[in-house]
């Protein structure tokens, strides 16, 4: 089940982020942005949503209206359970709710380091728009549009 976190999943949805993006410290000469994030904001903010299998969260994605668009800001799965579809479950749960708030677009950046997303992104049907640095990070920046 996918639900909005509280502010008892704050410790659960920082372990999966620094779980999940620890393996791009080597590729990176700084640590991914998203473990750097304030979880506790974004959570009483109503930005972070969570995949709760039985009471155990695995996945989190973190969704960002803007004024023409819904950013995919973050999504994390916690390594033991990735290669699963749960990535792909979130982006297809993104999608909806982009839909839900009439937005025709969403869009995501990623860091040029993690190649093995932008290929997923890509199959998923995301279109590259740019790349560029941001906020100190090399950024491949995507866009798909919602039908």
């Amino acid at each position: 089940m996918i639900r909005l976190a509280t502010p008892q999943d704050r410790i659960a949805v920082e372990a999966i982020v620094r779980d999940a993006y620890s393996v791009y410290l080597e590729r990176m000469s700084q640590p991914p942005g998203p473990m750097l994030d304030d979880y506790a904001a974004q959570i009483a903010a109503g930005s972070v949503n969570v995949l709760d299998e039985d009471g155990d969260i695995v996945a989190i994605v973190v969704l960002l209206a803007k004024p023409d668009h819904l950013l995919l800001d973050n999504i994390a799965v916690r390594p033991d359970r990735q290669g699963r579809g749960l990535g792909r479950q979130l982006i297809a749960f993104a999608e909806a709710e982009a839909r839900r708030l009439d937005f025709d677009e969403i869009r995501l950046y990623t860091h040029e380091t993690m190649v093995e997303n932008i290929a997923l992104y890509k199959r998923l049907g995301f279109v590259e728009i740019g790349r560029g640095r941001e906020a100190s990070y090399d950024r491949v920046f995507m866009t798909k549009r919602l039908g």
